[in-house]
């Protein structure tokens, strides 16, 4: 069966959640400025927003058993746009937990995509060529995460200023509310291809027996704290470290971002040419680096060093993922598993923004040396861990 036109259309599905999640590390530091709050309180955008991953994934995953992956990514969509819609009263009422609720009911309907596409990407085709795949389409998901920047920075934190309202956001998310639902009805009214879900199901306890899941989950909880974390506070970083406004420096997340685009096509190539495995541990000894080179480095050098970590989390995530699942008769289950673990970021950014309130941002950066050091032992040693 020719797969190409389904995986076509996924790439929007991609897209979109690259672009929304994106948008947060925008809103970040024009709610911290509206609302004049510290590191920490800022961060609770991402809490909001990742936290819906740990209490909506498993959920999430028994409802595409039921449903199917199509109707699952239809019904994200519809559900993803309730979210944006919420920004209107929340803008209206001019309280920052109103725009915490309807991020979190934003993530859910997120939460819902991911936990659809990524295994209808892995199964449809070669499984050996699964983590080519889902780096293909997340590579269209950092085009969305690149373009983000640039959207929000237009028509978000353009004129930001201490004394401005929240009203800035009301038409952008708007507009992206009205594209999710043309986009989901586009979908509805698309034929995919009917993938057969695994009738044997493992136990939760039998899936959470196996080693190689388990630390996988531990891997994704890790990444995506980490990635999640300097996307946050790079903008206020950059500021710190040269003199530049919100607006300008938005367009910096942007580069970071680009290159996670740039890596996941070119990680197309090296994944098939390469062990999996091998090419986790490089790029994660490279973010590392890169990190510790930027807290110990000052101006212009420093935010770049940083910037160049996106083109290292590149073949992350979709490497990971199909690690984990490597060998699994039952995915449905351990993809919600592994979804659930990108509560990561959640956590990880609120616990690099209490140390940057306490210590300063250089300082907090070195809790996502740690996340990827991590993954660095994971790349290395993945296979050596059971599997039943």
């Amino acid at each position: 069966m020719n797969y190409k036109r389904p995986l076509a259309l996924l790439t929007i599905l991609f897209f979109m959640m690259g672009f929304i999640t994106c948008l947060n590390d925008i809103l970040v530091p024009f709610l911290k400025s509206v609302f004049n709050l510290d590191y920490s309180q800022a961060s609770l955008v991402q809490m909001s927003f990742f936290g819906a991953y740990g209490l909506a994934s498993i959920p999430a995953s028994k409802l595409i058993e039921k449903i199917g992956y199509h109707k699952g990514i239809i019904l994200g969509f519809f559900t993803a746009s309730l979210g944006c819609l919420l920004f209107y009263p929340a803008v209206s009422i001019h309280n920052y937990y109103i725009f915490l609720v309807a991020l979190f009911i934003l993530a859910i309907g997120v939460v819902i995509l991911q936990v659809a596409g990524n295994p209808f990407v892995a199964a449809l085709g070669d499984p050996e060529t699964a983590s080519s795949r889902l780096t293909m389409t997340q590579a269209f998901n950092s085009l969305g995460t690149f373009l983000a920047p640039f959207f929000g920075s237009y028509f978000i934190l353009k004129d930001l200023t201490e004394s401005s309202n929240a009203g800035n956001v009301k038409i952008p998310y708007l507009f992206i509310a009205l594209s999710l639902i043309v986009i989901a009805l586009i979908l509805s009214r698309i034929s995919f291809p009917s993938i057969q879900m695994n009738q044997e199901k493992n136990s939760w306890k039998e899936t959470l027996s196996n080693n190689r899941l388990v630390l996988g989950m531990l891997g994704i909880f890790f990444y995506v704290g980490a990635e999640v974390a300097i996307g946050t506070f790079l903008i206020n970083f950059a500021m710190e470290a040269i003199t530049i406004t919100e607006a300008e420096a938005a367009s910096l997340v942007a580069l970071y971002w680009g290159g996670a685009m740039a890596g996941r096509f070119l990680g197309i190539f090296t994944l098939k040419y390469y062990k999996p495995g091998n090419v986790l541990s490089v790029h994660a000894v490279l973010s590392v680096v890169l990190i510790f080179i930027s807290i110990k480095s000052t101006g212009l050098f420093s935010v770049y060093s940083l910037i160049l970590v996106g083109l290292c989390n590149s073949i992350m995530f979709p490497t990971i993922f199909t690690l984990a699942l490597k060998g699994l008769k039952s995915t449905e289950t351990a993809s919600g598993l592994l979804a659930t673990c990108i509560i990561g970021g959640a956590f990880i950014p609120y616990l690099t923004g209490k140390i940057a309130d306490d210590h300063g941002l250089r300082v907090a950066f070195y809790l996502p040396i740690i996340c990827y050091a991590y993954i660095v032992f994971y790349g290395r040693n993945f296979e050596r861990f059971k599997i039943k």
